[in-house]
Order: structure tokens, then sequence, then C-alpha cells
């Protein structure tokens, strides 16, 4: 009897929503050059925001781009996916978190160039650029997601 009471607690822990159970991290795969240093500080922004993050240094982003589908007027310095989304250039961690609860249809999100100031791309005493945080499609089309700034 006592056994079995154990293990309905043991059930009910694991089957109740938010009981017991620790949230997963979202997992976000980076596609970068070795020799880039702004990648590895996004990456860093991303894992500070709560992402766990697989980065892997590829001899050529172009191919993940393309196969991704991420325009390449669109392009920038890595690619990455998360969610079944594509992510190009210093996208800020806010913005891939409503991304993935919201679930647009779309391709992902880009952040074309390497703006100062985006994530990973902050210099100390550098004032930021304003950029646009953009959602694309796999047609190549595309829509200002969020606008930053300048500061």
């Amino acid at each position: 009897m006592q056994r079995r009471r154990i293990l309905q607690a043991m059930a009910a822990t694991i089957l109740l929503p938010g009981i017991g159970l620790a949230k997963a991290k979202p997992v976000i795969e980076v596609y970068k050059s070795a020799t880039c240093g702004c990648c590895t500080e996004w990456v860093k922004h991303l894992e500070a925001n709560g992402f766990h993050v697989n980065a892997r240094n590829v001899p050529n982003t172009a191919a993940y781009r393309q196969r991704y589908h991420v325009p390449d007027s669109l392009g920038s310095c890595h690619t990455a996916t998360v969610g079944g989304y594509a992510l190009e250039g210093h996208v800020p961690a806010e913005d891939i978190k409503r991304l993935l609860k919201e679930k647009p249809k779309a391709a992902g999100l880009t952040v074309p160039g390497m703006p100062m100031g985006s994530p990973g791309m902050e210099v100390e005493g550098q004032k930021a650029d304003a950029y646009d945080v953009l959602l694309f499609r796999k047609d190549g089309s595309h829509t200002v997601y969020r606008h930053v700034a300048a500061q």
C-alpha cells in the first residue's frame, strides 16, 4: 500500500505541468567560422539569456544560409536554427524568444550585416547603430519584426 502511494505521488509529479520538472532550455544550433570573434560573443549572449547553444565551426557558412532559405541579401556572418526557424546574424535573444512564442509562418529572423551594438557587436565607448530585426519567408520576402533604435 505504501509503495502504491509513493508511485502515485511520483506519477502525479511527473504528469502535472510545472511540478517537479525543470523546463528545458531551447537549443540553438549555430554554424559559424572558427575565427569569428563576434559570433562567439553572440553565442555568449544567447547562453546568458537562457538558451543552450551547440556552436559548430564550419568552413562555409553560405551553405547553411542556402539550406535554411536565408536570402543572400539578408546574409550575415553566421547562421543558426531553433524550433524549426533559421536565425541569421546578430538576432537579439528577446526576438528569438518572441518568435518561439508566437510561431509565425516564416523561415526565420535575420539582422542583416553586422550593425554596431547588436548582440555580439557591442564595443565599449562606441555608439550603437539603429537596426531592424527582419522576419523572412522562404520566398525571400521579409518584414520588419522589430526596429532597434540607436543608442
